[in-house]
């Protein structure tokens, strides 16, 4: 979106819910379980075995794990420059009120700000950012009184008197290398596909990637968009495909 009002955001669970009814409608079946291991046979994913001990043939594999991708990518022998990369995210009132319609405002200093309702949410690239343990999701309060306060506060005079409502801890899911998706087949392991590394913008391209995935597995080539620049091939070849507007 583009304006004074709800600039730069949606209901991103409204949208999964709706892809989800929606998928479930066309005949899509969800398992709730998780893949332990992989069986790889001349180039070809054949299997995979799941928590519960269930073993379920394979004719396409897509890995859309999200921060775990490198995790299921190692599981078939395979390797990308994905892991995960703490966020944090804050919601604060503001003694002061601010004037007018807001929109998303995003700091020369990676801070961002937007309304939530009669609050406001903030986050920002955390100072030592790098890559996490899978199961780290510790709150570090002090990101929010040392650098996001700060920077609001500079940006916007009226935020000098916040106080925190809630807040909570999450993973990107970060290419290192270029900081954008890999879309598509693995040249060796011919079925298994990447769907991975979208580094906080993955819920913007989720539709055209999803479309672009089916389109690969039904027709073997891209058909609406053509996403090749987003390929594994350039991963070995270290090759970026730079995205810089990255939070």
């Amino acid at each position: 979106s583009w304006g004074s009002r709800e600039e730069g955001w949606f209901d991103s669970m409204g949208m999964l819910n709706g892809f989800r009814r929606a998928a479930r409608a066309s005949g899509a079946e969800y398992v709730d379980n998780a893949v332990t291991a992989v069986d790889v046979a001349d180039g070809t994913v054949v299997s995979v075995h799941l928590a519960t001990g269930q073993t379920v043939a394979c004719g396409t594999l897509v890995n859309a794990a999200g921060p775990r991708a490198q995790q299921v990518a190692a599981m078939a022998g395979l390797s990308i420059p994905v892991a995960p990369y703490k966020r944090y995210s804050f919601v604060f009132a503001s003694a002061n009120p601010i004037p007018g319609r807001m929109p998303n405002v995003i700091d020369l200093s990676g801070t961002f700000v937007r309304p939530e309702g009669e609050l406001f949410l903030t986050g920002n690239t955390p100072q030592g950012d790098g890559p996490a343990d899978y199961d780290d999701f510790e709150m570090h309060f002090e990101e929010f009184d040392d650098y996001i306060w700060p920077a609001l506060w500079h940006r916007i005079p009226a935020f000098d008197a916040l106080k925190v409502q809630t807040s909570w801890t999450g993973h990107y899911e970060y290419n290192m290398l270029d900081h954008n998706g890999i879309v598509g087949f693995h040249p060796e392991v011919k079925n298994f596909m990447f769907a991975n590394g979208f580094s906080g913008h993955g819920l913007q391209q989720s539709p055209a990637v999803g479309r672009a995935v089916s389109e690969l597995i039904i027709h073997g080539a891209f058909q609406t968009l053509d996403l090749s620049p987003f390929c594994y091939e350039r991963i070995p070849r270290n090759e970026p495909f730079l995205e810089e507007a990255v939070i």
